[in-house]
Formats: structure tokens, C-alpha cells, sequence
């Protein structure tokens, strides 16, 4: 019988512990699961989120390879102790969930909606948006959850164009990479959204610099990593009128804390990391996969390159 050591904060557990033991069973999978062991020779896999309190792998000799509970692996990815294979989340749930969050921000954005939810004047502005098909929009990250949200973009009409780091090809989308790639992409983005990961490569991609490059008045949607955004670079060109408007769901501190200055610009909107959660259910069948893979000798799900960082 397998011993899977559950790390996550406490509350997690009860959420977890059903729909876990369901997903072992149905895969055919004998184990136990424990929140907490005296004997880390002894466990076989470990269900990781990073704000666990887990930070020391060297003990688990026996462990064959950590599962997180989270798609971002930038505070874990570094850690030496961590020489077991690492494998991220992505499931079902978390890319369904960013691509309504997106959808329904750079919808907002696109529509003006804003000036009609609050519109205390009771100006009678009657002029129609341009159609989805008129309009660029950025997507910044192209991994699973950026694929998600530049598809349901894309099926919406929009012109959408797509950046990574390194070439990538998804449908409904026009792609560009590298240095200048970046350039060419945000010169053309009237809304950007960032769901890139976060490296060396990418912290503050979002510089005074770059944030030039993009149109007067574009809007910037955040749901991916807060230290993507250089924030005075960010509030300085709010404020100058550069960027027009900025959604954020992600910061570098969270909560927010309260007297920083996003709660109070007017061009600001702050939403509490809530684009995306992981779904047990969804979340669940995903790592009781990964342990059956592990455990007949084939490849793992979503395997992170430590080359690379994510």
C-alpha cells in the first residue's frame, strides 16, 4: 500500500480528502493518506501546495514525485532539497476558470461597460463598441491556461496575438516569440492579458519601456503573476493616461495591502486571486493519474523543466 503525505494548509484537507480517496480508488490505487508523518522515508508521493509549510524535501528518500496543488511553480521550482520529479497542476477546472475570468474582463473592457454601470451623470452616450473582430487583444503566455483563454478569445471574434518565449502554434491565434516578437504584439494590443509564469526572464517584463510600447488608453488584465508588472512603472502611466485602465487579480503581496495605491486609482480594478482555483474533483483525478502513470513506468503529466523554471 502507497503512502501519500497530503501537504497543504489545514483547511484544504476536508475539501480534498473525499474526492482524493475517490479518484485513488476509481484508478485502482491502494493507499493511504496522511496531513502528517514522523517516518518521511515511508511516503511515496507528496500532494504539495506551497503555502503547506513543507519546505525541507531531503528527508522523503522514498518519495517517487511531488504533485502540486498549484499551476504556478516559481516558489518551489528553486528549492535544492526538491530532487524529485516535480509535476504542476493543470486540470480542467483551472482553465475553465481562467477563460471565463478573462472572457468576462476583456469583455467588459471591450464593451465600455464600465461607463454605464456607473454613470451617476446620466450622460446618454450613444455610441456603439467596435465588434470583437475590430479588436486586438493580447495574450502574453501560452501554456495551458493562456491556450484557454487566447481560444475562447478567439471564438469570440477577437483578433487575437499570442506571445511566449519560445515558438508555440495554437489555432484561432497569431503567435510571435522572442524580443522582438514582444514588441510586435503589445505595439498592436488594444487589451493585454498577462498569464505568463514567473522566472527571471519574465519579473517586471511589464517596464516603463514596454508599457510604452502599447497603445494610448490599452488596457492591461493581470491574472497571472503579480512581479510580471513593474507597479510605479504601471501607476505612472495610468496616471499620465498611457495605460487606460488595469485589471489586476494577482500582486506581489496578497492580500493587498490596504493602503496600496491600486485600491484607491481610478483606473485600477483589484479582484482577490480569484481568476482561477484549483477544483478538487477536477484536481484530484488529475494527481491519482499522475500516481498510477508513476507507479506503471510511464511518463508523468505535466512534468516541470527546472532548466526552464516551469
Amino acid at each position: 500500500m502507497l503512502t501519500i503525505l497530503f501537504s497543504a494548509p489545514p483547511a484544504r484537507w476536508p475539501q480534498y480528502q473525499a474526492p482524493l480517496t475517490a479518484a485513488l480508488q476509481e484508478a485502482g490505487i491502494a493507499a493511504r493518506i496522511v496531513t502528517e508523518t514522523e517516518a518521511p522515508e515511508t511516503v511515496d508521493y507528496v500532494v504539495y501546495a506551497p503555502n503547506g509549510g513543507l519546505s525541507d524535501f531531503t528527508p522523503f528518500t522514498g518519495c517517487r514525485a511531488v504533485l502540486s496543488l498549484w499551476a504556478g511553480v516559481e516558489s518551489i521550482v528553486t528549492n535544492d532539497t526538491l530532487t524529485q520529479p516535480l509535476c504542476r497542476m493543470v486540470d480542467a477546472g483551472l482553465e475553465e476558470g481562467m477563460r471565463e475570468w478573462v472572457a468576462g474582463h476583456v469583455l467588459r473592457h471591450h464593451l465600455g461597460m464600465d461607463a454605464h454601470i456607473v454613470n451617476p451623470a446620466h450622460r446618454w452616450d450613444q455610441v456603439a463598441p467596435p465588434l470583437a473582430r475590430d479588436r486586438t487583444v493580447a495574450l502574453l503566455g501560452l501554456g495551458a491556461l493562456g491556450q484557454a483563454a487566447a481560444g475562447a478569445l478567439a471564438t469570440l471574434g477577437f483578433g487575437v496575438q499570442g506571445w511566449s518565449r519560445t515558438p508555440r502554434e495554437v489555432p484561432g491565434v497569431t503567435c510571435h516569440h522572442g524580443a522582438e516578437g514582444l514588441r510586435a504584439v503589445l505595439e498592436r494590443a488594444e487589451i493585454a492579458v498577462l498569464l505568463l509564469p514567473l522566472t527571471a526572464q519574465t519579473e517586471n517584463l511589464m517596464n516603463a519601456e514596454r508599457l510604452g510600447w502599447m497603445p494610448k488608453g490599452a488596457v492591461l488584465i493581470n491574472p497571472g503573476r503579480g512581479a510580471l508588472i513593474d507597479d510605479d512603472a504601471l501607476l505612472a502611466a495610468l496616471d499620465a493616461g498611457r495605460i487606460g485602465h488595469a485589471t489586476l487579480d494577482v500582486f506581489r503581496s496578497e492580500p493587498l495591502p490596504a493602503d496600496h495605491p491600486f485600491w484607491t486609482h481610478p483606473r485600477v480594478t483589484v479582484t482577490p486571486h480569484i481568476a482561477s482555483e484549483t477544483r478538487p474533483a477536477s484536481a484530484a483525478r488529475v494527481i491519482a493519474e499522475n500516481i498510477r502513470r508513476s507507479e506503471a513506468g510511464e511518463p508523468l503529466l505535466h512534468l516541470v523543466d527546472r532548466a526552464r523554471g516551469y
